[in-house]
């Protein structure tokens, strides 16, 4: 498959099988993650890969929607914006761009690897630190579903075009 294929293929899925992922195609996504480049190379990121049964269900409390039910695995990309590079010329903070460039190696190995994601920004960002005992110099960035999609189809994506977006 060449890449445009992938990510033609990367799409949101909001509907798992209750199934776990295996260990092989997880520890594949993450060598993806931990290669992904980052801001003068310093890597502010931490990712919380929870599997387990009670602690994945304590953190699907921090986004309680149906479609979360079924997910066999959620990883928590988390920055650390005391590591992260800072621009000279007017100090912004580069951590989320990290996890963000990181994230997405992470949905796009998981899509290769036959697997399903979803970005989610939208969650209970106290809750999540709390259940992942997470220290104050680390942010809870995004919560990644990670598993078997139930429908296989992909979606027509609505995009703009070229002509568009370019100037």
């Amino acid at each position: 498959m060449n890449f445009l294929d992938l990510v033609n293929m990367r799409h949101s899925v909001r509907n798992y099988e209750t199934r776990a992922v295996e260990k092989e195609k997880l520890d594949y996504v993450l060598e993806c993650v931990r290669l992904s480049p980052s801001a003068v190379n310093f890597q502010p990121w931490k990712f919380a890969v929870v599997t387990d049964e009670a602690r994945l269900s304590q953190l699907k409390k921090a986004y309680p929607r149906n479609w979360m039910e079924n997910v066999p695995c959620i990883i928590v990309a988390c920055a650390n914006h005391e590591e992260s590079w800072h621009r000279k010329s007017d100090g912004k903070d580069h951590a989320d761009v990290d996890v963000a460039i990181a994230v997405e190696h992470l949905c796009l190995a998981a899509t290769e690897q036959g697997l399903g994601t979803c970005w989610v920004c939208n969650f209970d960002v106290p809750l999540c630190r709390e259940v992942l005992c997470l220290p104050d110099s680390m942010e809870p960035v995004v919560m990644i579903p990670v598993g078997y999609a139930k429908e296989q189809e992909v979606p027509t994506k609505k995009r703009k075009s070229l002509d568009e977006i370019l100037f």
